[in-house]
């Protein structure tokens, strides 16, 4: 346990029920299923029936939840104003979902959950076509959240390949112990304030580059190596100037992250039906060989594997989803997770209120204390 950095790394600040991240042995578990069981066989709306089981007094079965999802989105897009498009296009991605979510009611019902669930993709979609000078798309309720979510980006129906590898992306993300975000919507739903202020507090803890904003480096890395056959000497050089390489080790996992095989799997098949430039996947794979060996070699005493980040920048930049909004459609995942969490919260009715240790400067005395002291 290591809480003198103010870290709180090693602390246990909660017992759940909804996920284990095993940092020895690369397993993340969630609610007794492990990751590659579920990754690229379940849809959103799956997983998020796994997650909100037990937490609500009513959940409707498999199909009626994928219903009342796609009525949610539509309630979600139908609080877009008028003028939306011309203020928040301005806005950095993650800010301009955020004002949106923040209209959203308050409470701890399951229509409120389901409606935050919903938004992140409505607002995510709507913000980026903002962003090109076009408008928005009112939801399709009749099509799965993940396949919806492209159509409302792009303006098109989806091929199921690449529906099934953004679902992919969002089990993979939905929930991953108690991560910062996961954390902050825990501490805000012990006070009581409602689902929505969770919400809130997980994605303003989730803007920050140390927890959410990683994936969009890594492209802006590919970039700059330019071909497979410059990657070794890029990379050298990057290592040997301080840099750190994105997409290359974790917090938590001392082994590869589990969640970058899912990922990568997803990639795969998206290249198998020519939905990703060949010429970039050999980039990415070359790329990802190359710096394995070089951290090997330059920092052997430290466990430096691919994470989630590197195969997150690939697949959605093959789905079409600009580097700026990557943090967005992470939090469209994660959302899942963090509703479970408050509502575990709630129901063990208790605050979340750790101790801090003065280290400051002691008080300093009166002139009467000086006194009586001598």
């Amino acid at each position: 346990m290591n809480d003198d950095d103010g870290s709180l790394e090693g602390v246990v600040a909660a017992r759940t029920v909804l996920s284990e991240v095993d940092g020895e042995a690369g397993r993340l578990v969630i609610r007794g299923h492990e990751l590659d069981e579920i990754a690229q066989r379940w849809r959103y709306e799956d997983v998020v029936a796994l997650l909100f089981e037990g937490f609500f007094d009513t959940l409707p079965p498999q199909d009626g939840l994928r219903a009342a999802i796609g009525r949610a989105r539509r309630e979600a897009f139908e609080r877009l104003q008028p003028n939306d498009d011309a203020v928040l296009r301005r806005m950095p991605p993650i800010e301009a979902v955020r004002a949106l979510m923040a209209r959203l009611p308050d409470g701890d019902d399951l229509p409120t959950a389901l409606r935050l669930l919903a938004a992140p993709a409505v607002y995510t979609a709507a913000v980026m076509r903002w962003r090109l000078g076009v408008q928005a798309l009112p939801p399709d309720e009749s099509l799965p959240h993940a396949a919806d979510m492209l159509r409302m980006l792009h303006g098109r129906a989806p091929t199921p390949v690449q529906a099934a590898a953004l679902d992919t992306y969002l089990v993979t993300v939905c929930d991953h112990g108690l991560n910062a975000s996961t954390f902050a919507a825990r501490v805000v739903a012990s006070t009581g304030a409602g689902l929505a202020s969770a919400v809130l507090a997980g994605i303003s803890a989730l803007k920050g580059p140390l927890h959410g904003g990683a994936p969009g480096p890594v492209l802006d890395a590919l970039d700059a190596i330019g071909t497979a056959a410059n990657a070794r000497a890029w990379l050298e050089e990057a290592v040997a100037g301080g840099q750190r390489l994105m997409g290359f080790g974790h917090r938590i996992y001392r082994v590869r992250d589990p969640r970058a095989d899912a990922l990568k799997g997803a990639l795969r098949k998206l290249g198998a039906e020519g939905s990703v430039n060949a010429a970039r996947f050999e980039l990415a794979e070359a790329a990802e060989q190359a710096a394995l060996a070089i951290l090997r070699e330059k920092k052997p005493g430290r466990a430096l594997e691919t994470n989630v980040e590197f195969y997150t920048a690939l697949l959605l930049e093959a789905l079409g989803f600009g580097r700026e909004s990557f943090t967005c459609v992470f939090a469209a995942g994660r959302v899942g997770g963090w509703l479970a969490h408050a509502r575990e919260q709630v129901k063990k009715g208790r605050l979340i209120r750790p101790q801090s240790v003065y280290v400051g400067p002691a008080p300093r005395k009166t002139e009467g204390e000086a006194a009586l002291a001598h």
